[in-house]
């Protein structure tokens, strides 16, 4: 390989360059699951990956009645509609901008960052009165449906433009999942300004590429099982496997999209059996917890002094688990693990007084520890 002249000297520069272009298909790294426990009950949950700075998110409670206006490019003058349904939904940047919710029918949305492939509609002023942006399709989805098929006829009629947010300096490149109490799951895709909507009966949702790639790239990891792979013999040799787990052999372990969708795959379909939504909202922290991202990992360093300065301990703001029968929110955050829980019966939709209320996620952004000393 021929060398340059002063490549030592700059190669540092040109290594955190690099980095830099990776930081939006590393720092949002989300990944979402949904899991149905033996009794049909159903459990829909998520992660929040963002590194460059804390998104500050709060639990935001939405009454029925609410009044709401779509962003186009040229302002609030959007679509409107009043919503039917009230619901509970996690913000970001202490707005009322939501990435993940279910309304008090048990219908549960996730916006997840799909950079790259989500190309939403051209703008249109005359349709204005039809048109939302990425941001606005949660509130509109839960305050307006109780399943999956009305969802579908109601992506017919709307158009999704671009609207720059300006936190991000960009429009926010989203796709979705939602899932219903059935457990029925699709995934809505914005692809050359259409709506895609694929079936999702695994009910795991990454980022890019398209939805349709990850479920054909599993063909590749047919192989994956939960079961451990018999010893084999050869030459009259035993070969045995040299311990548990030799059923996942060959199962990707970075944190890109592509790798996390085979992986969240291979851990939803082999998990253990769950009597109920106690134990499948357990099982589903227990998965999720697969795929926190450290600040500082490999991938995605070139924001973590803003981050550290920030106070943030994890790329891993949040993890999510929305119970859909019993109409619960449980999380836990990079602060505190503790898992905390807000029940839907403890909450009067019909309150509008004061419009969307806000709690925050975490009163002390400190780790709960029990001490056992006095045990002794």
């Amino acid at each position: 390989m021929k060398k340059f002249p002063g490549m030592k000297k700059y190669l540092p520069a040109l290594i955190a360059g690099a980095l830099s272009l990776t930081i939006g298909s590393v720092a949002n790294a989300c990944t979402g699951a949904r899991l149905i426990a033996d009794d049909g009950a159903v459990v829909y949950g998520r992660t929040l990956e963002w590194d460059s700075f804390d998104l500050k998110s709060r639990v935001s409670i939405t009454p029925r009645g609410h009044q709401f206006t779509g962003t186009t490019p040229e302002g609030l003058n959007g679509k409107q509609w009043q919503g039917k349904y009230g619901y509970v939904s996690l913000d970001t940047l202490e707005k009322d901008i939501y990435v993940d919710g279910m309304n008090e029918k048990g219908l549960a949305v996730g916006l997840y960052y799909h950079p790259d492939f989500a190309k939403y509609m051209d703008y249109q002023p005359e349709q204005a009165a039809g048109t939302i942006t990425a941001t606005d399709l949660i509130p509109y989805l839960l305050s307006q449906f109780e399943t999956v098929d009305e969802v579908k006829a109601a992506m017919e009629e709307l158009q999704i433009v671009a609207v720059v947010q300006p936190e991000l300096g960009i429009p926010v490149p989203a796709h979705w999942m939602v899932t219903e109490p059935s457990g029925k799951a699709i995934a809505i895709e914005i692809l050359d300004g259409e709506v895609r909507i694929f079936e999702n009966p695994l009910g795991i949702i990454t980022n890019a590429p398209n939805f349709d790639w990850h479920m054909t790239n599993l063909r590749n990891y047919i192989q994956v099982s939960g079961n451990a792979h018999p010893a084999k013999k050869a030459e009259g040799l035993e070969f045995s496997a040299l311990g548990g787990g030799s059923g996942m052999l060959g199962l990707p372990g970075d944190q890109t999209p592509v790798s996390r969708f085979v992986r969240l795959a291979a851990w939803t379909q082999t998990a253990r059996d769950m009597e109920s939504t106690e134990d499948a909202t357990y099982e589903l922290f227990r998965i999720l917890d697969n795929y926190n991202v450290p600040l500082g990992s490999a991938e995605g360093t070139g924001t973590v002094a803003r981050a550290l300065e920030d106070g943030m301990r994890s790329a891993t703001l949040w993890t999510s688990a929305w119970d859909l029968e019993n109409k619960t929110l449980s999380y836990h955050t990079q602060y505190n693990r503790r898992v905390r829980t807000l029940n839907f019966d403890a909450i009067d939709f019909s309150d509008t007084v004061g419009g969307i209320k806000k709690i925050q996620m975490d009163i002390e952004k400190k780790q709960d520890v029990e001490d056992i000393s006095n045990r002794l």
